[in-house]
């Protein structure tokens, strides 16, 4: 009789300050390589977010909701190899769009095998359509009163339109 395998788990982590369609793209493509996909949710001290960690973790949540995959969405503080040695993985899923992603990535790839060489950290390439998205640009876009609705979902894009209109918008 062979023995079960351990469930394969990848952390996919983010800020998510608003979750995109690139963002829905990696994890829908990384949760067909893992048997468990954990979205960490984290705050990041050099960006300034639009929404709480709260408010963010609920949007992903909503938007995977669809997803016929086991997907957790989890908030973490912490050096990313600390949370995904707590979350058991054995995998890091990075989102690429560009060369400049790229070099940022290795680095921090390399960084990261050398405090747990076990965790492997895997590239996905972001749909050709989809890799100029970004979150600070979408919040940038949305602040001076131009269309994201190509690069979020719906209801994100309400979100958005609804926080832009209780800050204020910029090109007013």
């Amino acid at each position: 009789m062979s023995e079960a395998r351990p469930a394969r788990v990848g952390v996919y982590p983010g800020t998510f300050d608003p979750v995109t369609l690139g963002h829905m793209d990696i994890i829908r493509r990384g949760a067909k390589l893992v048997d468990r996909l954990v979205i960490g949710v984290t705050t990041n001290p050099s960006k300034s977010p639009m929404f709480t960690l709260d408010e963010r973790m609920q949007m992903v949540k909503r938007e995977c909701a669809d997803i016929d995959s086991e997907i957790h969405v989890v908030a973490f503080d912490a050096l990313l190899m600390t949370f995904a040695e707590r979350e058991g993985a054995s995998v890091i899923i990075r989102g690429l769009r560009a060369v400049a992603d790229f070099e940022y990535e290795y680095q921090m790839a390399g960084m990261n095998q050398q405090i747990n060489a076990s965790i492997e950290t895997v590239f996905l390439m972001a749909d050709v359509s989809l890799q100029p998205i970004a979150s600070r640009l979408v919040k940038e876009i949305a602040l001076f009163g131009g269309p994201i609705h190509k690069f979020v979902s719906a209801k994100v894009c309400e979100e958005v339109a609804e926080r832009v209109e209780r800050l204020g918008r910029k090109g007013s």
